[in-house]
């Protein structure tokens, strides 16, 4: 196993046109791999967006080696391959988006995106036995938080403005009392923007049952709103 293990890797790393051929075809899988995924669960970064990043990343890395092993130039192989690594942030960052709630999407979808760019440089350098396990180990943590995820989503959320800020502790103490269920706690900037006030997001794990009557009468408590 060791021996098939030491072959396998030894004719993958060689730079010819089989090799090349087969570096090019697997950035095109793995990046249909995890595209496919996140295309699945609606997100605009799909499987052509995958290819694109996977592919393009791994060209990165065959051209340093051509230009290294087949011209002859010298310098850092690895130059152009890292300004895809900090380059990729761009391309993420426009999938990152905060909704009304104030709640971030898209940061599992452009951490995939980095991702793809990195096993695709290595598929680029021939290292195609880590691009598999991390291909592998990427696809199965996303897939094994989803329903995590799922859970999260499916949490019911209260919007709660107060016009004092400097009562925020004795409001969520009279909040926990009032409620009686447990809930998290988030500061968020006031919808009135009027100065003074604080909003206070409250996050349950499971169906909420509050009166918003019994929350409407704690005192500094000015606006209430279902998420």
């Amino acid at each position: 196993m060791v021996e098939l293990y030491r072959i396998i890797s030894e004719y993958l790393m060689e730079f010819g046109i089989e090799q090349i051929l087969i570096r090019a075809v697997l950035a095109v899988i793995v990046g249909c791999m995890i595209g496919a995924e996140r295309a699945k669960h609606g997100r605009a970064a799909g499987m052509r967006t995958h290819i694109l990043v996977c592919l393009g990343a791994a060209m990165t890395s065959m051209t340093s080696l051509y230009v290294s092993e087949v011209l002859g130039y010298g310098g850092d192989v690895l130059r152009i391959p890292a300004q895809v690594i900090s380059g990729i942030g761009f391309l993420g960052a426009g999938m990152i988006i905060l909704k009304n709630n104030n709640t971030i999407v898209g940061l599992t979808t452009a951490a995939g995106i980095w991702a793809t760019a990195t096993i695709g440089i290595a598929i680029g350098y021939g290292f195609c036995i880590g691009a598999a396990v991390v291909t592998i180990l990427l696809m199965l943590s996303v897939n094994l938080f989803a329903r995590m995820e799922r859970h999260r989503k499916n949490a019911e959320i209260l919007y709660i403005e107060i016009d004092d800020m400097y009562k925020t502790n004795e409001i969520i103490a009279n909040l926990r009392e009032t409620i009686n269920m447990p809930f998290n706690v988030q500061v968020l900037p006031p919808k009135s923007g009027f100065q003074g006030h604080l909003g206070l997001g409250l996050t349950f794990d499971r169906k909420a049952e509050w009166e918003i009557s019994k929350i409407s009468v704690i005192e500094h408590v000015v606006y209430i709103a279902e998420e």
